[in-house]
C-alpha cells in the first residue's frame, strides 16, 4: 500500500495530516483517536468506582438487636450464638464505616480498629453455614463458602488457598470493591488440624501446611488472585484484593475435641481426689467450654487460632427445636414443599402427629436439620412423581402415611 494513501481506520485522517499514525495488522488508529479512546476509557472506570462505592454503603441503622432479629426469621434456638454475632458483624462492618468515612468519634488518629473473625463451633446441621449465609444476605454483599478439605499446601494437588478468592470475586461480578467488604464462610475448617503433634519426615500438605497458608488472608493483606482460579504461573494475569475488610467466618464440627476438654477438666478437678460427683461432669464437658488451649491440642496451629478472636458453640438441637425448624422459618422444608405443591395447584397440609413422627426419627439419626430434608425427600418422592394422579387438588399427609413411608 503507498503511504501516502494510509489514513486512520477511525476518523479517516489522511497519514500526511497527522503526526502519529500506528499501524496493526489490518488497521491504523491516529494519535487523536488514542487519546479520545483513553478518555472514554478512563471516564466509564471512574463512573463505575462512583457506582460502586453508593451501593456499598454501610448502614448502621441495623443494631445488633435488628440483626439478631432478622437472624431470628431463618435459625431457631441457638440464641447465645446469634447475640455474638450480631455484635461480631455490626463492630465489623462499623469498622468499614469509620475507615472509608475517615471518621473517628474519639478525635485519635492513632487508634485503628481491627477485625475480629468468628470460629463456629457445633455438631452438623446445627445452622453454622445458615447462619453465615444469613448475615451476608442481611448486609447484601457478596459471600462465599470455600471448603477446607479440598485447599492443599501452594505447588500439591488440590487448590490453593487463593481459590477462596477467587470464588468471592466471581461471586461480586469481579467487582474488587465490593469483594474486598464480602464475607468467607470457612467450612470444615477442624479438618485442615495437624493430623499428629508428633515430627514427620513428610510434608502435612493438607493439614498445617494450609493452615500457615491461610494466616496472611485472614489477617489482612493484599493477595494476588487468579481470576479464573486454577494454579498460578508466572505470565498469567493477577488482581490484587486486599482481604483487611473481608469477614472471614469459620466452622467446624471438632469431633472428639470433648475427650480434650475431659481430660482437661479432669486434671484441675481431680488431683490426688477420686471425683465422685461424675453425674455434674458432663456440663465441663461439652464444646461450650472450649478454650484456645483445647484448639491447639486439637490440631490448629496458634497463629491461627489468634486471627479468630470470637470463639462460639452451637448446641445439639432437641425435638423441640427440630419441628420448630421444620415448619417456623421463613425458608422451612415444609413450606419450601407447600410451594412446590402449590405450583401445580395442590394445597399441601400435614398433620401435628405426622410432624412428631418425622422429628422423632430425625433426632434418632443424630444429623441435626439435615436430616429433616432426609425424610421429607423420602416421603413426599412418590407423591412428586405422580403428582398428575393426586385428586381434588388436595394433599394431606398423615401419622400413618408417615409410618408407611419411613418405617
Amino acid at each position: 500500500m503507498n503511504n501516502n494513501s494510509l489514513k486512520c481506520s477511525f476518523c479517516g485522517r489522511k497519514k500526511e495530516d497527522l503526526t502519529i499514525l500506528i499501524s496493526g495488522i489490518n488497521a491504523h488508529i491516529c494519535g487523536f483517536c488514542i487519546e479520545k479512546s483513553h478518555s472514554i476509557i478512563h471516564h466509564n472506570y471512574i463512573n463505575k468506582e462512583k457506582i460502586n462505592k453508593k451501593k456499598l454503603y454501610i448502614d448502621l441503622s441495623k443494631k445488633p438487636k435488628n440483626i439478631k432479629s432478622f437472624l431470628d426469621k431463618y435459625i431457631i434456638g441457638q440464641e447465645e450464638t446469634k447475640k455474638v454475632i450480631s455484635v461480631a458483624v455490626y463492630n465489623h462492618y462499623k469498622m468499614i464505616y469509620l475507615n472509608e468515612k475517615n471518621i473517628d468519634t474519639c478525635k485519635d488518629n492513632s487508634i485503628e480498629i481491627e477485625k475480629s473473625n468468628i470460629l463456629l463451633i457445633g455438631p452438623t446441621g446445627t445452622g453454622k453455614t445458615l447462619i453465615a449465609k444469613s448475615i451476608a444476605n442481611l448486609l447484601k454483599v457478596p459471600f462465599t463458602i470455600a471448603d477446607a478439605t479440598s485447599l492443599t499446601e501452594a505447588g500439591y494437588v488440590g487448590e490453593d488457598v487463593e481459590s477462596i478468592l477467587t470464588r468471592l470475586l466471581q461471586s461480586s461480578d469481579y467487582d474488587i470493591n465490593s469483594a474486598e467488604k464480602g464475607v468467607v464462610f470457612i467450612d470444615e475448617i477442624d479438618k485442615i488440624s495437624r493430623k499428629s503433634n508428633n515430627p514427620s519426615i513428610t510434608r502435612d500438605v493438607s493439614g498445617e501446611g494450609v493452615q500457615q497458608a491461610l494466616l496472611k488472608i485472614i489477617e489482612g493483606t493484599i493477595v494476588n488472585v487468579p481470576p479464573q482460579g486454577g494454579r498460578k504461573h508466572p505470565e498469567q494475569k493477577m488482581i490484587q484484593i486486599n482481604t483487611s475488610n473481608i469477614l472471614f467466618i469459620g466452622g467446624g464440627t471438632f469431633n472428639g475435641i470433648e475427650n480434650i476438654i475431659k481430660e482437661r477438666n479432669n486434671n484441675i478437678s481431680s488431683i490426688g481426689f477420686i471425683n465422685k460427683n461424675k453425674n455434674n461432669l458432663d456440663r465441663f464437658f461439652s464444646k461450650k467450654s472450649i478454650l484456645p488451649l483445647d484448639l491447639k491440642k486439637f490440631g490448629l496451629i496458634p497463629e491461627l487460632i489468634g486471627r479468630f478472636p470470637i470463639i462460639t458453640c452451637l448446641s445439639s438441637l432437641d425435638k423441640k427445636n427440630l419441628k420448630k425448624i421444620l415448619i417456623e422459618p421463613k425458608n422451612s422444608l415444609i413450606n419450601q414443599y407447600k410451594k412446590l405443591f402449590n405450583l401445580d395447584n395442590i394445597k399441601l397440609s400435614i398433620t401435628n402427629n405426622a410432624l412428631d413422627i418425622i422429628v422423632k426419627k430425625t433426632y434418632q439419626l443424630g444429623l441435626g436439620a439435615r436430616g429433616l430434608r432426609v425424610f421429607c425427600e423420602k416421603i413426599f418422592l412418590d407423591y412428586i412423581f405422580n403428582i398428575d394422579k393426586i385428586k381434588d387438588g388436595k394433599l394431606e399427609i398423615t401419622k400413618d402415611i408417615i409410618i408407611n413411608k419411613i418405617y
